[in-house]
């Protein structure tokens, strides 16, 4: 991966997490966090990777997908740049099987004991 598109993953993830902080009213008591941003070589498709606590990732990606037009010209006024990529928000899987290695490894730790 080319080091400009790794600069424009870390910008546009900065801008989405701020935008969905302060534009998006979720559930009470749920916390939503910006992972990774994944944009494609030709810059027209950034895959925004979301993860929530508690786990309600259905409810709150029907909400920002929702509001995904609104956040698309948002973000379209923010970055300087021409082509802006599209915006599509992705459950993050890695934190879920994070978790689950670090629930195994407890496990075997509490096993061999």
């Amino acid at each position: 991966m080319s080091k400009r598109i790794q600069r424009l993953n870390q910008l546009i993830k900065k801008e989405v997490a701020q935008l969905i902080l302060r534009e998006v009213e979720f559930p009470r008591d749920v916390l939503v966090t910006v992972t990774r941003v994944e944009t494609t070589h030709d810059l027209k498709e950034s895959k925004a990777f979301i993860s929530v606590f508690p786990k309600r990732e259905e409810e709150v990606l029907k909400l920002l997908n929702q509001k995904l037009y609104f956040l698309q010209k948002k973000i379209d006024k923010r970055l300087k740049m021409r082509p802006v990529p599209k915006i599509s928000f992705w459950k993050e899987k890695r934190t879920a099987e994070a978790g689950r290695i670090e629930e195994i490894l407890e496990k075997l730790k509490k096993g061999g004991k």
